[in-house]
């Protein structure tokens, strides 16, 4: 079940939804959207249910702690809900992020760290191949996510939104999309906010079936996902 409302700052709470917004006009296409994200979704977890096995018995033997990592998370309209990830960081790790502030490669709200200490051995091959990511599949189900949609915001970062970055909330964050389908390591947080919004803004059906064809080569080439 969603969380409530993220208590984010005031200008921001009850965003609306781009449906909201756009109204009976746009509904087709919600359903379509919402109707690709079950099907798909449903039958990625399914072909790849031994994969998922594999996966969590190793990340459970590569080092102590749980299989899935669940993290905080804010999704259209401002609503929190607790995003899914295989394990990758020793267990404990995000109480050490303050410890590399100061090695931070990101501009604004983000946090990079190249060669971060707190990445398992596995947890490192995971990212690798973006197969940490599996588990949002269960999000997307959930209706919390989509298949395509902005980067989901952590609530640190959605505190610092001005009104004009907040239109990101009003679409459910994706698993893949804009900004994981370009360079990331050359994109600062500007450029973030530039692709989600004009994703957000040019929105369409086919133009999801345009990105999510985009991230198998990102991923191959390791620059996306």
């Amino acid at each position: 079940m969603p969380e409530a409302t993220f208590p984010v700052t005031q200008s921001l709470i009850g965003v609306p939804t781009a449906e909201q917004l756009m109204g009976g006009a746009a509904s087709w296409s919600r359903l379509v959207k919402r109707s690709l994200d079950i099907g798909l979704s449903s039958l990625v977890l399914a072909v790849l249910l031994p994969l998922v096995v594999v996966l969590a018995l190793v990340v459970r033997l590569d080092s102590p702690g749980p299989v899935l990592f669940r993290q905080r998370r804010v999704g259209a309209g401002g609503r929190g809900f607790m995003m899914l990830k295989f394990r990758s960081m020793h267990d404990g790790a995000e109480a050490l992020r303050g410890l590399l502030e100061k090695a931070n490669e990101a501009d604004g709200p983000l946090f990079k760290v190249a060669h971060d200490p707190r990445i398992t051995r596995f947890g490192a091959w995971l990212r690798r191949f973006s197969l940490d990511e599996i588990p949002q599949f269960v999000n997307v189900l959930r209706g919390e996510m989509s298949l395509v949609g902005p980067r989901p915001a952590l609530p640190s970062e959605v505190e610092t939104y001005d009104l004009r970055t907040s239109r990101r909330l009003m679409v459910q964050p994706g698993l893949t999309g804009p900004w994981q389908v370009s360079d990331r390591h050359l994109s600062s947080f500007e450029d973030y906010v530039r692709l989600d919004l004009d994703y957000v803004d040019g929105w369409s059906v086919v133009g999801d079936l345009v990105l999510l064809a985009r991230t198998v080569p990102a991923v191959l080439r390791h620059t996306g996902v």
